[in-house]
């Protein structure tokens, strides 16, 4: 013997063993092979769930045990009955089905919440929403994503307002295809300003669809999203669906369509009050943009900071916004977008000291 003594490593189960104060919660699972689809590969999401929730999982047989404070097992509890209940009915459980129960309870887990928690948690699950097109089921991911959609369903005219990889582009032309297979609109006109993005790009060679196509191409990525190639090539061919410059929409009067303006923030103020006076019979609109990312020449008003100052107090218009928190892309870009926008605080407050 060396008198040294053998370090011994407690395990998962060793640590839980010794807080025994910690209260704990319970939690059943009738069908493994669901179980192990709910834990992913090597546990995967159990990790991603105790990352994400401050809580501890031990999974014995087809028990899942959770430890640590009561809000936070509440959470886990919710996020993994949730998810469970999808696996029940069939569906898929990918990364993004797990984000997005995990974005809930993590907005959640920030309020202020009294000895009700279970039931504020129940009330919270009841308001998920999906989105049906023909190639899939869209289902929103944060809060501020519901709230949208939700809007989009129920109001004439939404603005939908915040930073990149947020989804207002997606879920907008998401729910105007849901209501055009519907039936509740006869067609779809998506638009987006010809505005250079801080470069000039020059001649470009082509007719005109050729000339304006890349600055739509992300409304076709997400068309292409929603419907099968050949119907959509056949719907654009019939004008039943519609994607044009900004500046094509002058004189017109869209009736019996839902309407999508995209970048709404490289709008001109006078191209703003042109398409919101677009609105027709039996129409919808939806306006998306990131104040952000203003391309327009210097002195030139956004129409959407404008509409914004003057429209939001208006009724039957409704402003949903969206932060960092928001962004379904891949979480760096919540992160850059973080930082941009502290640094923009900064040279605010320095500008403000020096007056």
């Amino acid at each position: 013997m060396t008198g040294k003594e053998l370090l011994v490593i407690p395990t998962t189960a060793d640590k839980i063993k010794n807080k025994e104060e910690q209260d704990q919660t319970n939690l059943k699972f009738s069908d493994n092979k669901l179980l192990i689809d709910l834990c992913g590969e090597f546990d995967k999401n159990l990790a991603e769930i105790e990352q994400k929730l401050s809580v501890q999982i031990v999974r014995r047989g087809n028990e899942l045990n959770l430890f640590g404070d009561e809000i936070s097992r509440a959470h886990g509890k919710a996020t993994l009955e949730a998810l469970y209940t999808r696996l029940e009915a069939g569906k898929s459980l990918d990364t993004g089905d797990l984000d997005r129960e995990l974005r809930q309870f993590i907005d959640l887990k920030e309020m202020d919440y009294s000895s009700h928690a279970t039931e504020q948690i129940e009330m919270f699950k009841k308001s998920n929403l999906e989105i049906k097109t023909r190639k899939k089921t869209i289902e929103p991911r944060t809060n501020a994503q519901k709230s949208f959609a939700s809007s989009l369903f129920n109001n004439e005219l939404v603005f939908g307002i915040g930073p990149a990889g947020t989804g207002k582009t997606y879920l907008a032309v998401a729910v105007a295809v849901s209501k055009f297979i519907n039936g509740e609109v006869d067609r779809i006109v998506l638009s987006r300003p010809a505005v250079e993005a801080g470069e000039k790009l020059g001649y470009l060679p082509g007719d005109m669809k050729d000339k304006v196509d890349p600055y739509m191409q992300p409304l076709y990525d997400a068309l292409n999203d929603f419907l099968p190639g050949k119907q959509l090539s056949k719907l654009i061919e019939e004008k039943r669906i519609e994607i044009a410059p900004l500046a094509f929409m002058r004189g017109r009067t869209l009736s019996h369509a839902f309407v999508v303006l995209d970048e709404a923030q490289n709008a001109s103020s006078m191209q703003m009050k042109m398409f919101l006076t677009r609105l027709g019979e039996g129409s919808r609109m939806a306006i998306t943009g990131d104040r952000s990312q203003i391309d327009l020449p210097k002195g030139v008003t956004s129409g959407l900071v404008e509409a914004e100052r003057l429209l939001s107090t208006l009724p039957n218009i409704s402003f949903n916004y969206f932060s960092a928190r928001d962004v379904v892309r891949h979480p760096l870009v919540a992160s850059i977008i973080e930082a941009y926008d502290e640094d923009s605080k900064k040279k605010l407050n320095s500008v403000n000291l020096d007056k």
